[in-house]
């Protein structure tokens, strides 16, 4: 819960879902698909978080958490959706995350948002609701993506 404090965000004891948006974010270097790890912003060792499997995700907390838990900011797998889930309606950024991950850009990086480049502070892009984001390190992928996949939440 350090880095999602660090991020400026105040973990909370347990999910809300008053505000709840559904970002997707890929990462290729040198073409090759980077997993968005499953657990980002959730303290995957509390008794109160669940764990599922197939695929391995993380949340489930039907009671309060002890201590703080999870961030409103955070991954419940690894299928690249990062969700807001907040009492406020408060909007999360693309940096906001990359510090919850502890993860930094290189500054060669390329960021596209819905398919088209971004060449602006990348810590700014707004975590909208199905937007779609994609991190490029080194050589693109044959394809950058452009839309919010579907059958992901």
């Amino acid at each position: 819960m350090g880095l999602a404090r660090k991020a400026g965000l105040e973990p909370l004891r347990i999910e809300s879902l008053q505000f709840h948006v559904h970002a997707h974010l890929d990462v290729f270097e040198d073409g090759r698909p980077i997993v968005v790890p499953a657990g980002i912003g959730i303290d995957i060792t509390d008794p109160g978080v669940k764990r599922f499997e197939d695929p391995v995700a993380y949340g489930g907390i039907e009671q309060p958490c002890a201590d703080a838990c999870i961030s409103p900011l955070h991954t419940h797998d690894s299928n690249g959706v990062i969700h807001t889930e907040s009492p406020t309606p408060t909007p999360n950024t693309l940096g906001q995350f990359l510090i919850e991950w502890a993860v930094e850009l290189p500054s060669d990086a390329k960021v596209y948002i819905d398919g088209e480049e971004f060449t602006g502070d990348v810590a700014s892009i707004e975590l909208a609701d199905r937007r779609e984001i994609a991190i490029v390190i080194g050589e693109p992928p044959s394809a950058i993506p452009s839309r919010f996949p579907p059958g992901v939440e």
